[in-house]
């Protein structure tokens, strides 16, 4: 991934960041309205930190899709893409089908470096786990078709940025 470079390799997250992601984290079913209230998965988050900084992709079940970084970079309202929206649902789906293979999370804070880690905001509360980047990448581990289900929505909003 190319991100923007950054004075120190360290820098805190830009606050716009820090915002975009505890909004996400914070979400509830009454925020999306009645149409989402028997929903089991809210949001799905993954987020990866590369050395420039941390990559988090959302998909809402609502529709809205976005891709940020820490250092303030990102791509917000993807979802209206419509190749991105099937990716995205695509991942949540995924996401569906292995809530019982997360653990609960409180406070999730950003992942090491190298570190993927995937989160589900649920009516519930947050399940998630954080796994070395590359043991999903090159398929060993059980959350593997998540990540890359996350990737593929990733590969869309390029697609769609680049178009």
């Amino acid at each position: 991934m190319r991100f923007r470079k950054q004075q120190a390799a360290q820098s805190p997250p830009a606050d716009v960041y820090q915002g975009l992601r505890q909004q996400v984290l914070d979400l509830t079913s009454e925020q999306l309205g009645d149409s989402f209230a028997e929903e089991p998965l809210l949001a799905l988050v993954m987020e990866t930190r590369y050395p420039e900084a941390v990559a988090t992709l959302v998909a809402v079940v609502d529709g809205t899709t976005s891709l940020y970084f820490s250092n303030g970079g990102g791509v917000v309202g993807a979802g209206s893409h419509a190749a991105v929206a099937e990716a995205s649902e695509r991942w949540l789906e995924a996401g569906r089908a292995v809530l019982a293979q997360l653990s609960e999370v409180t406070e999730p804070r950003l992942p090491a470096d190298g570190v993927t880690q995937l989160l589900a905001v649920t009516p519930a509360g947050m399940r998630g786990l954080a796994v070395p980047e590359a043991e999903l990448g090159e398929g060993r581990h059980d959350l593997a078709p998540l990540f890359y289900a996350g990737q593929d929505v990733i590969t869309q909003i390029r697609l769609a940025e680049a178009g």
